[in-house]
């Protein structure tokens, strides 16, 4: 798998998602082999930089290649500037988002909303090629609605327009999260088109995920809400992969060693008082895959400080029963 002059370690990369893929979870996944992670949406309006979510959304993987930054926008012009400002930040690769079915984010007619526009489409995808010299890709979903699934004629728009990868999300904007992806969609874009295609969608287990691949003739997966609170979904895709036999996701001990870690990373990367509202959606979805963990869940979501959280959490690690999978993987 190669986008531009990158090869990626692994097909199975992580989805940018506001408000989860912070530089802290991005770590983590690419230490479980994600191929590829890409910040999270961030606006072209470069004049709303300033804000504090936005510096850390802008605060890049500059030791991970590739360093991948998504824009979200409905102006040509300014996508084009936001493109170049972040390659002076140090992006490689610039991802365009086209696949965020949001109210707050369709209303000003970009992200998904996009799709309505094959013309703008263009427009903008050839003016953030043409400003950068880096690799575009694109991140689309198959359509505005189930009347309207134009996602063959948009992925045949993007190649044309110098776009080097797409990453489809099999749903319309119209579906939002709603009933299952349309795998079959993906695969028609697959068909169509002599890029990389990563499809996206539903994919949370490894033998789902492996079905995928099969169903669409991706290249690779984009792995998203699968991977909130189970960050070693990529390891066990890659051995999935592999044919290499399945086993327990993670021994207590590394659980336990990844959920402490990943909690002190929270709350350095944005302090504490932050860092604990944060975490706790973190640690919610981690015990969403553990047997025992309602109590743990509900102190730990509730205390106010960094030192509680990490003390529940050992406390949790240092029951018997503690840090069981749940047999729901």
């Amino acid at each position: 798998m190669q986008i531009g002059p990158y090869k990626l370690s692994s097909p199975f990369v992580l989805a940018p998602m506001a408000g989860v893929t912070d530089k802290p979870f991005r770590a983590l996944c690419r230490h479980f082999g994600a191929g590829m992670t890409t910040s999270e949406m961030t606006t072209a309006d470069t004049s709303l930089w300033q804000t504090a979510k936005s510096r850390r959304r802008l605060d890049l993987d500059l030791d991970a290649e590739p360093v991948a930054v998504q824009i979200a926008g409905s102006d040509a012009e300014q996508l084009a500037n936001a493109a170049k400002a972040c390659v002076e930040r140090g992006a490689q690769i610039i991802d365009i988002n086209m696949g965020c079915p949001a109210k707050k984010v369709c209303k000003k007619l970009a992200g998904a909303a996009l799709l309505k526009d094959e013309r703008l489409v263009r427009e903008i995808l050839l003016a953030v090629v043409a400003a950068v010299d880096v690799p575009v890709t694109l991140k689309m979903r198959t359509g505005w609605d189930l009347e309207h699934r134009n996602g063959t004629l948009i992925a045949r728009i993007a190649e044309d327009a110098g776009i080097q990868s797409l990453a489809v999300h099999g749903r319309t904007r119209a579906c939002r999260y709603r009933g299952d992806a349309e795998f079959e969609t993906i695969a028609r874009i697959k068909e169509c088109v002599d890029i990389p295609v990563f499809a996206n969608g539903d994919i949370r287990t490894i033998e789902k995920s492996l079905e995928v691949l099969r169903l669409t003739n991706a290249d690779g997966l984009m792995i998203g809400r699968g991977a909130q609170g189970r960050p070693w979904i990529f390891r066990e895709l890659i051995d999935g992969l592999n044919n290499k036999s399945k086993k327990a996701p993670l021994a207590k001990k590394e659980l336990r060693d990844t959920m402490l870690g990943h909690l002190k990373e929270l709350h350095r990367f944005y302090g504490d008082q932050t860092g604990v509202r944060v975490a706790r959606k973190h640690l919610t979805w981690y015990c969403d895959n553990l047997a025992s963990a309602d109590e743990f869940r509900y102190q730990a979501v509730r205390v106010d400080s960094a030192s509680e959280q990490i003390r529940l959490t050992r406390e949790y690690f240092d029951r018997p029963d503690g840090g069981v999978f749940s047999g729901t993987m």
